[in-house]
């Protein structure tokens, strides 16, 4: 047949094809296709990234109840078993204002006290330190603290005893025996803070049981 000719003279068939036309059409679609689906996987991922978790829901009221009762006890304005008590209750109460419609469980206010705690305790050591520094209340603590391994001294005769002592007098004593205080400053402060969450979770959580 003639080139050019667009039909078969004997039956008709058209011969002009579009076949490499619409591979590169199917060519540019197919890449098309694959970002226009990326994008609307990222547009339906973002958001889901943007809602807050139940972690930050939690972590900000129990900061704020921390820092409060921080403040208190370095500035010796409140005894630290109320203010580690009290600041597990407030920051139920500020997690219940911040979700009214989330339900308030004795285990749910058992955490947020125990988060709190644990942020009350490393806020109180750093604030803590701070006032050391500032008002030059170390030589005062060391005092102290040797006054009570004196104490402790007293009662204790036997040899193997007053050698422990003796090493707690000396400055790398002092320093296990800031540690070992620390540490069960940490502890006390979270089964504080856990107490006063499970004491809010009961008082502002009855209406979810009723």
């Amino acid at each position: 047949m003639e080139q050019g000719v667009a039909f078969c003279p004997h039956c008709a068939a058209p011969q002009i094809r579009v076949v490499i036309a619409e591979a590169a059409t199917a060519g540019v679609a197919f890449p098309d296709a694959t970002l226009n689906s990326e994008s609307s996987v990222a547009a339906n991922s973002v958001p889901m990234l943007a809602i807050s978790s139940p972690w930050s829901l939690a972590a900000k009221p129990c900061a704020l109840a921390a820092m409060i009762a921080a403040v208190g006890m370095v500035c010796k304005l409140v005894v630290p078993v109320i203010a580690v008590i009290g600041a597990g209750f407030l920051a139920v109460s500020i997690y219940r204002r911040n979700n009214p419609t989330a339900p308030l469980r004795a285990g749910t206010g058992a955490r947020l006290g125990a988060l709190c705690g644990l942020f009350c305790s490393a806020m109180t050591a750093v604030l803590g330190a701070l006032r050391v520094v500032i008002l030059g209340e170390g030589n005062e603590i060391r005092k102290t603290m040797l006054e009570i391994v004196q104490q402790s001294a007293s009662h204790y005769s036997d040899p193997q005893s007053q050698a422990a002592l003796e090493f707690l007098r000396g400055p790398a004593g002092l320093v296990l025996f800031m540690v070992v205080l620390l540490i069960f400053a940490f502890l006390m402060f979270i089964l504080m803070g856990t107490a006063g969450g499970a004491l809010g979770a009961a008082v502002l959580g009855r209406r979810d049981r009723s």
